[in-house]
Formats: structure tokens, sequence, C-alpha cells
């Protein structure tokens, strides 16, 4: 039943004159920041701050810190579902694709794929399954079978033949750390990585991605000011060059800046034992700002739209899907 699924990939480029797709979440990281009067002003800002990282990190024979530049490309990845003699298809997930441009060699490195990853489904499993399933209980606890299907269109798209076309190595999703938990250093430095931290327990994101089939470990690259989860599958420290590391890297710090400042903005460096504060005031902003609350709001109303227009009118046949997935 496999053949029921099949995926069309989709790409454009991010730069200053990105405009979202309409079939694009609105709280996607790149789409927020291409809205509004300063959209073009924000855009340059956040390249500018992605190529000054990524020339920090990769120093070596760099001496005027101006050796590289990071392009990217958004991989909008549509579900097509054979469906009752038809043909239907949901805008089932968006990543990130890196390029690394060396200006001394002149060559062009494609660069890791996933950095973001941006999902409608995952807005329905946390803004609208969540919430419903806790309805009038008095303690918070997790359906059994939730992520399964998300996780499962994940793992069914990494391994089709689209992906396997368009892209040589798996995917790697840089997230920020959670709130909820505290992190403590462990003795591995990487060079690259940086310091490697592990949590004290386990989170529901790292059981949601889970589900996709990835794992999780927890570094601080030089100069960062708090820990990454970096959600890979196989071998994350052997699988990657230097730079392909610090360009996934050198992009999801910058974003983790604008939208998590009170962590990766913070005027102080992650100790021993750390526990991430959104109500740290010791941070620095960037000249790019946005709502924190519409986000929020938003992820809502995607959720509500998933329902509606993806869970609901192909309920029988995505249960059944899911269901006889290989584990």
């Amino acid at each position: 039943m496999s053949n029921a699924f099949t995926f069309t990939l989709k790409r454009s480029g991010f730069d200053e004159n990105y405009n979202p797709s309409e079939r694009t979440r609105t709280t996607t990281n790149f789409a927020n920041l291409a809205r509004g009067e300063k959209r073009q002003e924000n855009l340059r800002n956040t390249l500018a701050m992605i190529n000054n990282r990524f020339n920090a990190l990769a120093c070596w024979d760099n001496p005027k810190s101006d050796r590289y530049s990071v392009e990217l490309e958004i991989i909008s990845v549509d579900l097509n579902i054979a469906h009752e003699g038809g043909h239907h298809s949901f805008p089932a997930i968006e990543i990130l694709q890196t390029y690394i441009v060396d200006k001394k060699t002149d060559s062009r490195i494609a660069g890791i794929t996933g950095n973001n990853f941006s999902s409608y489904v995952r807005d329905y499993d946390f803004s609208v399954v969540l919430p419903e399933h806790n309805k009038g209980q008095s303690g918070f606890s997790i359906p059994d079978d939730f992520g399964k299907l998300h996780g499962n269109i994940f793992r069914h798209f990494i391994h089709s033949s689209e992906y396997k076309e368009n892209f040589k190595k798996m995917p790697v999703i840089c997230l920020s750390v959670s709130s909820k938990d505290i992190y403590r250093r462990t003795g591995n430095l990487h060079p690259v990585l940086g310091i490697e931290y592990k949590p004290e327990g386990t989170s529901l994101t790292e059981q949601y991605f889970g589900k996709m089939g990835l794992q999780v470990r927890y570094f601080m690259p030089e100069n960062s000011a708090a820990p990454f989860a970096f959600y890979f599958t196989g071998d994350l420290l052997s699988d990657y060059t230097n730079l392909e590391l610090i360009g996934a890297i050198s992009t999801m710090e910058t974003f983790q800046k604008i939208y998590r400042p009170e962590i990766y903005n913070a005027n102080s460096t992650a100790g021993y034992y750390y526990q991430p504060d959104l109500n740290h005031q010791d941070h620095s902003l960037t000249k790019i700002v946005y709502d924190r609350e519409e986000r929020s709001r938003l992820a809502i109303e995607q959720g509500k739209f998933t329902e509606e227009c993806f869970i609901k009118p192909y309920k029988h046949i995505l249960e059944q899907w899911s269901n006889n997935y290989p584990l």
C-alpha cells in the first residue's frame, strides 16, 4: 500500500527576494522573516549573520573571515495521495538545503539537508491532538499512538526514491533545547560541534522525533551561548564533513538567535549544568524582531487546517497505511 503515497519536491531559493508560498506554514522560521514592511531588511540581515558565523567557525585558511558564503534552498515536499481514483496532495514537509560557496576555489559544495524542519502534521499533533487528549484530565499524558502517523510519513519520505534521487546523505535537523530539561556537560569535545551535553531526562520532543527514526545529541559550538539539539540517523560525527556541520550550525544558530534570544543570544554562556529559561532577561536582541504570540496562535490555526484538509478527509486510508507501516 506504500505506493498510495508518493512525494513531489519543489525548490525555492532563500534570499532577500524570497516570498513564501501559499502552501508554506507561516510559523516556519524562514517564512516568518519574509513578512511585513522590513521583510527584505530582515532577510538581508539574516543572511549576513549566517555568513559571518560560518566564516568565524571555518577559520582555517581564512585569514580575512570572508572566504565562504552560505546559500539556502527551501525544499517543499508535497505528499501525493492516490484515493478513490483521484490524486490529491498535501504540503507535508519543508526543510532547508545548505550550499557552501568557497570563493577561494570557486566551488559550490552541497551541505546538509534538513536543518530547519516544518510540518503541518506536527502542528496538528501538538496543537489539536494533545490538548484534546488532556482536556478535563488532572494530569498530563500522551496518547499511545502520538506522533505515529507523522513519524511514518517522515520515514517514508527519507527512504523514498524521490529523496534518494535528490540527496546523497540523510538529513540532520537542528532544534532549540527544551526549557523543561536540565543539561549536563560531558567530557566530549568535537572540533566543530563543540562541547557535548546530555539531558537528565527524555523530552517529549525526543520521543516525537524518535518515531521519525531520529536519535539526538546535544552540542554547544565554540562561542555559542547554549547547546543545540541535533537530530539524525547514522553517525553525526563521522557521516558529515566539518564544512557541512558548520553550514548547519551557522544557519540554525542565526534563526535561534532571532527566535530564542533569551537562550541563544544570552550575554552569558551555558555552564556545567544548564536549564534554558525563556524568561532570562540578560540577553541581547538582534535587529530582526518577530511576534512570538502570533506564532503560537498561528500554530493552532495551522493544526486545525491540517485536521480539516488532511486528517479528516483521508482518515481511513491514513490509519490503514500507518498501522501497516513496517517498523
